[in-house]
């Protein structure tokens, strides 16, 4: 049985950071291509970063490039999001989320739909 399972939330001033980590059972992430994703309510989930299989390949939403960084760590079956400089605008639950896709199609990753397991979220909060 597949379960992914976001960790690494909390509360944080403005300007912090925070390192969000993503970890799997039942597969192997490097199999895989990995995003994060953010939702908050009453909003639709939009996507943050993606990496693609086996590493081929990282994309950033314009709204975190520059702050955000996707980071594998394979042998230990992870993926990391390091979040630096935040805003309260980042404030969201955070998912990972793994797809099925051919190594360096990372453009396909930004599509929620590319995506077949999801973990339960991390919720990330930023305060002025």
């Amino acid at each position: 049985q597949v379960q992914m399972v976001e960790s690494g939330g909390g509360l944080v001033q403005a300007g912090g950071s925070l390192n969000l980590s993503c970890s799997a059972s039942g597969l192997s992430l490097n199999d895989y291509g990995i995003g994060w994703f953010r939702q908050t309510p009453g909003k639709k989930r939009e996507g943050v970063s993606w990496v693609g299989r086996n590493g081929s390949g990282r994309n950033y939403a314009d709204s975190v490039k520059g702050r955000f960084t996707i980071v594998e760590d394979y042998p230990n079956n992870r993926v990391y999001l390091h979040m630096n400089a935040l805003e309260p605008e980042d404030t969201a639950t955070y998912y990972c989320a793994a797809a099925f896709s051919p190594p360096g199609m990372v453009g396909l990753l930004t599509h929620e739909a590319a995506y077949t397991y999801w973990g339960q979220g991390t919720q990330v909060t930023v305060s002025l």
